[in-house]
Parts: C-alpha cells; sequence; structure tokens
C-alpha cells in the first residue's frame, strides 16, 4: 500500500515544513482504494501467506461463538465498503519499554502513540524517568541509573535507553482514516462508549495504549487481519513528499515490515474547501470527542477567538443542539461543519522491536534539562 493517490499526491502532513502538532497537522486529502495499491512483486507465497491468516481468523471467528464479536466483524465490512479509502494524517509518536524481567517480555507501550514530533516523546520518556528516580526508589544505586538515562535525554535526541534491566525507546507511527463518498469515517455503532456519559465532568477515559502490547499475531477479526497484513507494504510516495522521506519510508518497509494496528481512537474533524482539517486532540471514546466538540462550541472557541455576543449566542445554540441529540456525529454552525471522526494507528515492528523516528521525521525544538537537579540522595536542587 502507498500513500499517494491516482495522481501522486500524499494524503498527510508527513512533509518537511508542514508542523506536526496534533492541532496544526495539514488535512487529510484525497484517499484511495487498497486493492489498487497492491505492489506489483507481491508472490505467490505472500498471497498464500495472506489466505492461511485470514482463513485462521475466520475459522476462529466462527469458534469461538460470540455473537458480539460477530455483529462487530459485520461492521467493520460495513464500514470497509462506505468507507474503502485510507487518508494518512501523519506520523505520531510515542514510548515502548521491553522488561526483561517479565514472564512476558515483549514491547508494550508505556506512553500514548499520540504526539506529533519525536522530541515530544522523547520528553515523555525525560519525565518518566525523572519521576521514577524521584519518587519509585529509595535505592541510591537505582536512582543513579535512572539519571543517567535522564543526562543522555537532556543533552542528545536519543531514540532509546536503558535502565535497570529495562529498554526504553521511542517509537513512530502513522495515523490514517478511512474516507468514502462523505468524507472521514463516523464511528461505528459498535465501539465503545461510556457507560454513564457526562456533558460535565471532563472524566476523560484512561489511554488504551498504555500497556498496549505490540504483538503482530494481535487481530480481532478477518477484516482487521486484513487491513494489517495490508499495510504491511505501506510507504510514501508522491512528488510533494521529499526524497528523503519515500526513500526513509521504503526502508521502514523492509526493515520493520510487521505492522501492530493500535487501539483506535476519535477526534474532531471540520469540513472545509480542501478536505476535512482535524482540529482536536485524539480521544479514546466516541462520547470524549463529542464532548470536546460540544465544549468547544459552547465555551471555549469564544474566549479564545473572542466571539461578539452574537456568535457567542450562535455557537451556544449549536452547542445545546448537538448535545440534546445524544450521541449524534456531526454539528454546524454558520457555514461550518463538524464531525467527530474514527482514527485508526499502526506500528512498524522488526526483528529488533518498534520503529523509531526515522532521519526525515521532524522537530521544532530539541532536548533540554526538564526538571531541578536531583540528587542521588533524593534531595531536588531548586536553584540551579
Amino acid at each position: 500500500m502507498t500513500s499517494g493517490g491516482p495522481e501522486g499526491a500524499p494524503l498527510g502532513a508527513a512533509r518537511r515544513g508542514a508542523p506536526l502538532a496534533p492541532p496544526l497537522r495539514t488535512p487529510p486529502t484525497c484517499g484511495i482504494h487498497p486493492e489498487v495499491v497492491r505492489r506489483h512483486d507481491h508472490n505467490a507465497r505472500m498471497t498464500d501467506d495472506w489466505k492461511r491468516r485470514l482463513d485462521a481468523l475466520h475459522a476462529d471467528l466462527v469458534r469461538r461463538d460470540d455473537p458480539v464479536a460477530w455483529v462487530t466483524e459485520a461492521d467493520a465490512v460495513e464500514a470497509s465498503r462506505r468507507y474503502p479509502h485510507i487518508a494518512l494524517r501523519g506520523p505520531v509518536f510515542g514510548v515502548a519499554a521491553r522488561d526483561r524481567a517479565r514472564a512476558d517480555p515483549g514491547w508494550r507501550l508505556l506512553k500514548p502513540v499520540v504526539d506529533g514530533m519525536p522530541q515530544q516523546a522523547r520528553d515523555g520518556l525525560n519525565s518518566h524517568l525523572w519521576f521514577k528516580a524521584k519518587d519509585g526508589t529509595d535505592d541510591r544505586a537505582a536512582r543513579r541509573e535512572l539519571l543517567a538515562a535522564v543526562a543522555v535525554l537532556e543533552r542528545a535526541p536519543a531514540d532509546e535507553v536503558e535502565a535497570l534491566g529495562v529498554r526504553y525507546r521511542v517509537v513512530r507511527g502513522d495515523e490514517f482514516a478511512r474516507t468514502g463518498d462523505d468524507g472521514l469515517e463516523p464511528p461505528r455503532p459498535t465501539d465503545l462508549e461510556p457507560v454513564c456519559p457526562s456533558w460535565e465532568d471532563p472524566g476523560a477515559a484512561p489511554s488504551p495504549d498504555v500497556g498496549y502490547v505490540l504483538d503482530p499475531g494481535r487481530d480481532e477479526g478477518p477484516m482487521a487481519g486484513a487491513l494489517r497484513l495490508g499495510l504491511r507494504d505501506f510507504t510514501y510516495t508522491g512528488a510533494r513528499f521529499p526524497a528523503d522521506v519515500r526513500a526513509d519510508s521504503e526502508w521502514a518497509a523492509r526493515t520493520h515490515p510487521d505492522v501492530v494496528r493500535l487501539p483506535v481512537g476519535f477526534s474532531v474533524a471540520e469540513r472545509d474547501g480542501s478536505g476535512w482539517t482535524p482540529c482536536g486532540s485524539l480521544a479514546a471514546t466516541p462520547h470524549e470527542a463529542r464532548r470536546s466538540l460540544y465544549e468547544g462550541m459552547a465555551r471555549v472557541w469564544a474566549m479564545l477567538y473572542r466571539f461578539d455576543e452574537r456568535k457567542k449566542a450562535l455557537y451556544a445554540r449549536a452547542a445545546e443542539a448537538f448535545r440534546a441529540a445524544g450521541r449524534a456525529d456531526e454539528a454546524s454552525v454558520e457555514d461550518r461543519v463538524f464531525r467527530i471522526c474514527r482514527v485508526e494507528r499502526m506500528v512498524r515492528l522488526g526483528p529488533d522491536g518498534p520503529e523509531p523516528p526515522r532521519p526525515s521525521d521532524l522537530d521544532e525544538y530539541g532536548p533540554m534539562k526538564l526538571h531541578p537537579t536531583l540528587h542521588t540522595d533524593g534531595t531536588v536542587q531548586y536553584d540551579d
């Protein structure tokens, strides 16, 4: 699978000069049908491998005798018909860890894969290790080892450090959404919702990324397996991607040939003349994304953009109408249309684990000291 449409146009923001922080990403543009982008070098062995894997997934689904799983699979089949194209939103970054002392010492996500730049994920790892040294141990030798890893992250854009037998790695993913004739895919009927949704209490659900095992054999059904297998050949193509971005993408498909699909998320997008523009962070549930849109229309945007009284009242009425509709996935105000959209992500894996950032991935700033000096005896020096 490639990232270029019929004219070779890129599908997202992963290009030099485009800011990659989530609110600023370039919107997804036209999508492409997976069947159109099947690589010419697929051979019989790969085709047979796909068929065996999908047959096994189908047999498992039948054997489980799980009506919920059957409905979910039917939902996925219907979504693939209504939203057959894939639109790339851009790269995202997080942190994974591998603890050799565990009974199952595989790679697990430590920080959600949602950051728009590698350095944001490095900073998250920096803070995790600093607070672990401050509050997570009373052992001076352990604290010294943790702080040595912090020191590495303070002075260099390191994508991997090790401390106390745990390997920590900044990992790279790609974020994408399905599209169809009417735009981005909204939440599916089988997507999980809070038991008691609230429009007042933020009550953000914990990220399903944290603790997620990066296992390439983990598929929820035939449709999920088919998409994961298809994504193994995904690369960036098209003249509007810089040559180094395209080259890095082709190289990654060889060095990290397996794919893990991360838990699905939800976000707000606005339709404009060129497509759909993401305008919110990733939420764990559809309702969390709806509440974000409601808060924006009802209060936040009026303060941020200094609406006059007429416009403030107009947006407030639209917000209340959206809330009153319950599980509505679209809202309109003035000439603007907003949609709650379903967002998917993938991470590549190779023999040594998840893919780290690529040389062509962009950072807007570099490493720095984030916290006061912590001494090995546990005291914090605030005046340095």
